[in-house]
């Protein structure tokens, strides 16, 4: 059993992540559930301009296009409602749509460095309600930038202690030991494999025990074959996650890592 927390589609900047490549991934490499986000929330580029307007995706027209993604295919796919707190507000609209679409609804994500805004700043602190409201935990991109900074994560989580928190990738292009320090200091901070290495999953787990990270891949950012290579053909870091982890801690913990950990975090109830 493999359920996958981070996963996207929608086209913005260089990323073309198709629900086709994502149904079409999740078949070929196993992966029996994904959490999904639309990446046309994006707010900001790679070099922190402010994309023009003509570029911009409204937030309500995102957080449709994953629902309805999710409504398609309930049972194999939940959706993370990508935030846009630079330019817009959690409204009417957005309580409206989550409560007209709970079920499907699994987690509130945020980008902070897409959207060159401090994650533990007031912006961002407006959506906190909306996640109490539905009682929905969060996911949010840690690495690249002091706004996406792990710290920030862990203020926030500290501020809210009601809410979980998921630091997505870990500290994104760095070893992850901060990463792993600030989680264990809180009981509601998780951590998640994006783009960490398996070695330091393995350092999570020796030093936080393995009932608050969950796997997570960024898939299909490099293609369908996310899972298998990257864009340049070399092997995958998630082959290890599938093959050599299983052997290298216990099968308790590589359940909880795969599948368990997430089933409970993320309220899905078919899988526990």
């Amino acid at each position: 059993m493999i359920i996958d927390t981070h996963v996207h589609i929608g086209k913005i900047l260089n990323f073309n992540m198709k629900k086709e490549d994502v149904l079409y991934s999740m078949n070929k490499y196993g992966i029996d559930y994904s959490i999904v986000s639309d990446c046309r929330a994006t707010e900001f580029d790679h070099h922190q301009r402010r994309l023009p307007f003509f570029l911009q995706t409204p937030q309500i027209e995102c957080l449709q296009y994953t629902i309805d993604f999710a409504r398609e295919h309930p049972d194999k796919i939940g959706a993370a409602l990508w935030m846009k707190p630079f330019s817009e507000t959690p409204d009417e609209d957005v309580y409206r749509l989550i409560e007209e679409n709970r079920s499907l609804v699994k987690a509130l994500k945020f980008h902070p460095f897409h959207s060159a805004l401090p994650f533990d700043g007031e912006r961002t602190e407006a959506y906190m309600e909306l996640a109490k409201h539905f009682r929905l935990p969060v996911v949010t991109h840690t690495g690249g930038s002091d706004a996406a900074s792990c710290r920030r994560v862990y203020e926030m989580a500290k501020r809210h202690r009601d809410i979980d928190f998921v630091m997505v990738h870990m500290g994104l292009g760095t070893d992850n030991s901060e990463a792993i320090e600030l989680i264990g200091r809180l009981p509601n901070l998780y951590g998640d494999t994006t783009w960490v290495p398996m070695e330091n999953t393995i350092k999570f787990i020796r030093k936080n025990g393995d009932d608050r990270i969950v796997f997570g891949s960024d898939s299909p950012i490099d293609g369908k074959d996310t899972y298998l290579h990257n864009k340049t053909g070399d092997r995958s870091i998630y082959q290890a996650y599938f093959n050599e982890l299983r052997e290298l801690i216990s099968p308790e913990s590589y359940e909880k890592l795969m599948w368990k950990n997430a089933a409970r975090l993320f309220s899905l109830n078919q899988f526990s």
